[in-house]
């Protein structure tokens, strides 16, 4: 008798009509997860990026100027503080006109995917300058600077990617040019090639 009333409970249990309610907030959790998942960070600045171009090139003309190693290093770690405040500010700045938060997945996404390799370089700054390897600092910012834009721009729109592999190639060049090379092909790179594609990304993305 006990297992009938089991069977029958498990019947009725069965039988019950679904929740619609219930049904459409899965619906709805569904198709929100998969266009975080397919969205693009789209507020890339691309005047701030060609004005972070304008202030490189200034930088290699100074760094090229400069008598010692140690002022040198001084010129280029000041521009990349004065490059990484404009960019900030121009990705802020972006992201308010656009409407697209700073807080969101695809924005979240690029920051932890850039991010990893500029701590690398930075570490790797760090450690070249204490043993004297300062030749070698132009291939490391290049290539590493290359690798942050390539692997944040996965989660961004095409075209950033493209300029993470120009920087790429551009620090092995560097790995092998001699050293006087460096500031010519960093003005290049972060100089020139900042300065073409921010312009590109303005006209296509909206600023």
């Amino acid at each position: 008798m006990a297992k009938t009333q089991a069977i029958r409970k498990t019947n009725d249990a069965e039988n019950e009509p679904v929740n619609i309610g219930d049904r459409a907030m899965d619906n709805l959790r569904f198709i929100r997860e998969t266009m975080e998942r397919s969205a693009v960070f789209t507020s890339v600045p691309g005047y701030g990026g060609a004005l972070m171009g304008a202030t490189a090139i200034g930088a290699a003309i100074i760094a090229h100027n400069q008598p010692s190693i140690k002022n040198w290093l001084i010129v280029w770690l000041v521009e990349a503080a004065l490059a990484f405040s404009i960019g900030l500010f121009a990705l802020w700045q972006k992201s308010k006109t656009s409407g697209e938060s700073l807080a969101s997945v695809p924005a979240k996404k690029f920051a932890l995917a850039f991010a990893p390799p500029m701590v690398a370089g930075t570490i790797l700054t760090a450690l070249f300058y204490y043993r004297g390897f300062y030749e070698f600092l132009p291939c490391v910012w290049l290539t590493l600077y290359g690798t942050a834009v390539v692997t944040g721009g996965a989660y961004s729109v095409r075209i950033v990617p493209i300029v993470g592999w120009i920087f790429v190639a551009l620090g092995a060049v560097a790995a092998f040019a001699p050293g006087n090379a460096g500031n010519l092909l960093m003005a290049l790179g972060f100089g020139a090639t900042q300065i073409v594609f921010g312009l590109i990304v303005a006209r296509r993305y909206g600023g």
